[in-house]
C-alpha cells in the first residue's frame, strides 16, 4: 500500500510539470492502473472469505436464493455474488415494555424480560419465513397480546398477590406459542410492574382492614373457647358433686361419726371435764383414794 501512494504520488507530480508530451500521459496511466488493479485484487480475495465467531450462525445467499447455514470457523464466499446474514444462537434478552387491564379495568404498566434463542438447524428456516428482525416482528407482538389476554383474567388485586402465578401462566402460553414459530424461550420475568398511586393507596388500606378484621376474629374466637373451657369446668365440677351426693348412704353416715368419736378419743389425754350437760355437776375422782 505505500508503494501504491509513493507512485500516485510521482504520478500526480510529473503531471504537473509543463511541456510533457501525450506518450507522457500514457505512461502516467499505465504505472496509475497498476497500484489501482493491484490492491482491487486483494480487496477481492480478502472478501472471498468470512470467518463465523463463536454463538454465531451465518447464513449466505446467492443472487437473493439461500444456499446454506455454517456456524462457526471461516468459510468461503464467491465475492460480488453471494452475501451472508448473521444470527446468534446464544440467549438473547428482549425487553418489552406494554400496558394492560385487569379485570377489573386497572390499568398497568409492565416491563418484560424475555431470554429466548433460535437453533442452528432451524437458522434458515426463520430467516426465510421471519427474517432477521424477527424479535420485532414475532416475538415482540406474541409476548403483549398473551400477557395482555392472562393479566385480564385477574383483578388487580389478584395481579399482586398471585404475580408468581401470572407469570407461570405467561411463561407456559408464550413458550407454547414460539415454540412452533421455532423461538426457544426459556424464561420470561415480569421485572416492573405499576399501578396507579390511588389504587396502590385503596389495596394498602383495604389489607389493613383486613388484617385487623382477621385479629378481632381470632379475639372473638378465643373468648369462645374461653367460655366454652369455663362451662365444661363448672359442668364437671356439678357433675363431681352430684356423684358425692348419691354415693352419700345411712351406712356411710354412721361411719363417719364413727371416724370422728374414734378420732376424738385418739386426742383425749385422760382428763375428764369438771361438768357433763347443762347445771350437772361432775364429780371428779382423784387418783390413789
Amino acid at each position: 500500500m505505500g508503494s501504491f501512494f509513493e507512485d500516485l504520488s510521482e504520478i500526480v507530480n510529473e503531471f504537473g510539470k509543463e511541456g510533457k508530451g501525450e506518450k507522457m500521459e500514457k505512461d502516467y496511466l499505465g504505472k496509475l492502473w497498476i497500484p489501482v488493479l493491484a490492491v482491487a485484487v486483494v480487496i477481492l480475495a480478502l472478501s472471498a472469505f468470512f470467518i463465523v465467531p463463536p454463538g454465531e450462525v451465518a447464513i449466505k445467499t446467492r443472487l437473493g436464493s439461500i444456499v446454506d447455514s455454517y456456524s462457526e470457523g471461516m468459510h468461503f464466499k464467491m465475492p460480488l455474488v453471494e452475501s451472508i446474514t448473521r444470527f446468534s444462537i446464544q440467549i438473547q434478552r428482549a425487553n418489552i415494555k406494554t400496558q394492560a387491564f385487569s379485570k377489573d379495568l386497572q390499568t398497568m404498566n409492565v416491563l418484560l424480560v424475555v431470554n429466548h434463542r433460535i437453533q442452528r438447524e432451524t437458522a434458515v428456516s426463520i430467516f426465510r419465513n421471519l427474517g432477521p428482525g424477527y424479535v420485532d416482528n414475532i416475538v415482540n407482538p406474541a409476548v403483549q397480546e398473551v400477557f395482555k389476554a392472562i393479566a385480564a383474567r385477574y383483578s388487580a388485586e389478584k395481579v399482586i398477590s398471585e404475580r408468581s402465578t401470572l407469570v407461570e401462566e405467561i411463561n407456559a402460553e408464550v413458550k407454547e406459542r414460539l415454540t412452533k414459530k421455532e423461538i426457544i424461550v426459556t424464561d420470561i420475568s415480569v421485572v416492573d410492574l405499576d399501578f396507579t398511586d390511588q389504587f396502590l393507596k385503596a389495596v394498602e388500606d383495604k389489607q389493613v382492614a383486613d388484617q385487623q378484621a382477621q385479629m378481632a376474629g381470632k379475639l372473638v374466637e378465643k373468648a369462645k373457647r374461653d367460655a366454652e373451657q369455663q362451662i365444661a369446668k363448672s359442668r364437671g365440677e356439678a357433675e363431681a358433686l352430684r356423684m358425692q351426693r348419691e354415693q352419700v348412704t345411712p351406712q356411710l353416715i354412721e361411719l363417719r361419726k364413727v371416724d370422728a368419736q374414734l378420732k376424738a378419743i385418739e386426742k383425749w389425754n385422760g382428763v375428764l371435764p369438771g361438768y357433763v350437760g347443762a347445771g350437772v355437776p361432775f364429780i371428779s375422782i382423784e387418783k390413789g383414794r
